[in-house]
């Protein structure tokens, strides 16, 4: 895949499981990373940045599994983030070896504040570093990319220094991250502008952001980037990441998408043009946001733009009216073009295995015969207890039993025992890792409470529960319940998420999903790898 230095639309570049990944408590495994790799390139994004290969063994593994699966001639690049260090270059180069169209992502920081506090560093040695160290990165990968770590606090004229020794030492793409969310849209659009005018060789590479939305102008400051010259967008998924997260994906293309007439000129087309300016399939939007939700357990505010509970929600009695009439009167885009479509039965209890695979490929799934089976198997179970069974609750179920979590703890039974007069009271049993079954019960403030302290008993892992949260998939008194929940252990954070029409047995497998994390996390040969280096963000 080749990719012109001044291509006439934006390349997206998606760093939900490298900078998004990062956010806490939304760690995943390698499977899961392959899950969301190959939605990725379902949605048509040009660039996945798949892991920083020399974080931990984890992480080397999640980049060169994608590398080999996903990476192919007709798949997207395949990235891998690397500090300014001849090791993590090397990792990463290595990781990327099987992937058709590898990347490799280098950074070093120039603010003076990281200089100063970070580096240890004077502005000379960070110019040699970076000659050398992107020489370096292309002598083992054509595709080189360059970020200079905070550069939206950084000294123009030395940041313009940096980016002409990076692009003459061989980046084909320079970053410019506003690593911690502070500059506004005139500022960043300026910062760009100003790149293009002073720097001498910069018609030789591609000018990308990347962004963090600590004061919620993440999105506005990309766009203005785009109108002054930058042509590749680094963004998340539900804008996951640091902190307050990354400029979020569907919110950039949509909004490039909506308002192509306004942002045409800044791409040399009339108006009027209708050609697409990203390569994004906006229909597998929802269904990419949904997955990234349940995987990392990240949920998705109703009133979050795009992909919202309420995007498309209407309560207003004059806009009801209005909508009844004409949606172009209080909607600017159609709920169907995100992939959000009707929400119609298609499947019930006497449904076949074919059928129930069928539509799992109409929905956009690619799953192995053995999670086919796993699925199915739930599917029964819901439409034994559903009349009505929707896309929806199938999307619940296979998001559900898809996930890799390593299966150390095993619940095997859970009772409870509740009422206004009475005493909330648990019983549960559990297979541990060794294969012993062991039971216990508890009392507690209600039934999820009693439950939660049942299972503690068992599994004698300390840990403190920081957030429980249900939410309905469709509506109903039959309606699948989804639990996500968010343990804390010394200063780690670990999510877990089930859904089942039983609320309480949801809640219970979600705790033993994060458990599970946990115990993992504790364990050297577990799929999950707990001992990561300190993750930086670009």
């Amino acid at each position: 895949m080749t990719i012109q230095p001044h291509p006439d639309r934006v390349i997206i570049f998606d760093t939900t499981l490298r900078d998004g990944e990062q956010c806490p408590g939304a760690t995943l495994n390698v499977d899961e990373k392959l899950v969301i790799a190959r939605q990725l390139a379902r949605l048509g994004v040009d660039v996945i940045e798949a892991g920083f290969a020399i974080a931990s063994s984890g992480d080397f593994e999640a980049v060169q599994r994608i590398a080999e699966t996903v990476g192919t001639e007709n798949g997207p690049i395949i990235c891998s983030l690397a500090r300014s260090v001849k090791a993590d270059i090397e990792a990463a180069a290595k990781a990327l070896k099987p992937a058709a169209h590898p990347r490799i992502h280098t950074f070093i920081a120039t603010s003076d504040i990281h200089l100063k506090y970070k580096l240890k560093k004077t502005r000379q040695e960070v110019l040699d570093i970076t000659s050398e160290m992107v020489a370096y990165a292309k002598s083992l990968c054509q595709d080189i990319e360059f970020s200079p770590e905070d550069a939206g606090r950084s000294d123009p004229e030395f940041l313009y220094q940096v980016l002409e020794r990076a692009i003459a030492a061989g980046a084909t793409t320079v970053n410019i991250p506003d690593t911690v969310g502070y500059t506004t849209p005139s500022e960043f659009g300026g910062l760009i502008r100003g790149i293009k005018e002073n720097v001498p060789n910069i018609d030789q590479a591609i000018i990308s952001v990347h962004g963090h939305n600590d004061l919620g102008l993440a999105v506005a400051n990309f766009l203005e980037a785009v109108k002054n010259g930058a042509r590749q967008l680094e963004c998340t998924i539900n804008g996951i990441g640091e902190r307050a997260g990354n400029a979020a994906l569907e919110e950039l293309v949509m909004a490039l998408h909506v308002r192509r007439q306004f942002f045409n000129p800044f791409f040399g087309r009339p108006a009027d043009s209708e050609a697409p300016i990203t390569n994004i399939n906006t229909r597998e939007i929802y269904k990419t946001s949904r997955l990234v939700s349940n995987l990392t357990g990240m949920l998705v505010q109703p009133n979050k733009a795009i992909v919202g509970a309420n995007a498309f929600a209407h309560e207003s009695g004059i806009h009801q009216d209005g909508v009844l009439k004409n949606k172009l009167t209080y909607e600017i885009m159609d709920a169907q073009s995100i992939g959000l479509n009707d929400n119609l039965i298609v499947l019930g209890k006497h449904s076949g295995r074919h059928a129930f695979q069928n539509r799992l490929q109409e929905l956009g799934f690619d799953l192995s015969d053995d999670e086919i089976n796993k699925a199915f198997v739930r599917f029964k179970d819901v439409a034994d207890k559903k009349k009505e069974v929707t896309n929806w609750d199938i999307e619940a179920i296979v998001n559900d039993e898809i996930q890799q979590t390593p299966e150390l703890f095993r619940l095997e039974l859970v009772q409870v025992s509740c009422g206004n007069n009475a005493r909330p009271t648990a019983t549960v049993t559990l297979r541990t890792p060794q294969g012993q079954e062991l039971t216990d019960a508890a009392t507690g403030t209600g039934p999820v409470d009693a439950v939660y302290k049942a299972i503690n008993r068992v599994v004698n892992v300390p840990n403190e529960l920081i957030e429980f949260s249900v939410q309905s998939v469709t509506a109903g008194i039959d309606a699948i319940g989804e639990v996500t929940i968010r343990l804390r252990y010394q200063g780690r954070v670990f999510s877990g998420h089930a859904a089942n029409t039983d609320i309480i047995v949801a809640s219970a497998q979600a705790y033993i999903n994060a458990l599970n994390r946990l115990q993992s996390s504790l364990e050297p040969n577990a799929n999950q790898v707990g001992d990561r280096q300190s993750v930086v963000s670009v």
